[in-house]
């Protein structure tokens, strides 16, 4: 799900490639919007006030209007997943793209990707923050050797990289504390990282979570981290998606949804 306070809207992920808007002072729909046959997540670009759709099983994204709702444009990826992604604040998303080892640079009101730098040594480019601040981008890596990938947002060059757990999903800088925040689910673990200079990193903290515990936010207010989970089980009827880890459960046991909340020091 993807919110816009300024509009009073948000708007919801359906996979039959459809986005329901609705009013987020009072939860009713609004309508119900076709955007492409497939879709996989939702993010605000604040600057040109559009929502980018990403479609992997399709290769593209869908860009609609934040405030009308309405579908503007698209644009041909040659990626099947398309992650993480983060505004800049400029009017450019930063998009991971994990089956080719890069990260690219969208023009939203262009439509167009105007940078495509690699990531290596980092595999796998998932999770995704920024600090506008120092230009730097912050890439959770799952491949063979998982790490934090830090990137020059200029240049596009690897800065540095620092260990982290298996099966990575979320990053998350806080400016503020100057901290960046790793969710590991195959590991079920927190690994964050304080931020001593722009091109300087030392280990914060390590905190076990649960497993499988990947989707993360953060609340600016009182700067707590919340991670969800739920028990499951790998079931061999069932496909299991093993992009994540050889036994990733495929069917999870009714009232376990959990959240997890860790309150920095």
């Amino acid at each position: 799900m993807a919110t816009v306070p300024e509009f009073d809207r948000g708007y919801t992920i359906n996979g039959d490639g459809t986005t329901t808007a609705f009013q987020l002072s009072s939860l009713k729909a609004i309508d119900r919007i076709k955007i492409g046959e497939d879709a996989d997540s939702a993010f605000y670009e604040p600057v040109t006030k559009q929502l980018a759709f990403t479609m992997g099983d399709s290769n593209k994204i869908a860009f609609v209007d934040a405030k009308t709702g309405k579908l503007v444009g698209e644009l041909p990826m040659e990626s099947k997943k398309l992650d993480g992604t983060v505004a800049d604040g400029e009017g450019n998303l930063f998009m991971a793209l994990r089956d080719r080892n890069t990260v690219v640079k969208i023009d939203v009101a262009q439509r167009k990707v105007s940078e495509e730098w690699k990531t290596a040594p980092c595999e796998e480019p998932t999770g995704i923050a920024y600090d506008n601040a120092n230009k730097r981008i912050f890439v959770g890596c799952r491949g063979s050797k998982p790490v934090l990938a830090v990137l020059d947002s200029t240049s596009g060059k690897v800065i540095t990289t620092a260990e982290i757990g298996r099966g990575n999903d979320g990053v998350i800088y806080d400016p503020t504390t100057r901290k960046v925040y790793t969710s590991n689910g195959v590991d079920a673990n927190l690994v964050i990282y304080e931020q001593v200079s722009p091109d300087t990193y030392k280990l914060a903290e390590a905190t076990t979570t649960r497993p499988y515990a990947r989707t993360m936010a953060m609340d600016p207010k009182t700067r707590k981290i919340y991670l969800v989970t739920a028990e499951g089980t790998a079931d061999p009827s069932k496909k299991i998606n093993k992009a994540v880890a050889p036994f990733y459960p495929n069917r999870y046991f009714p009232d376990t949804f959990t959240v997890l909340t860790f309150a920095p020091k």
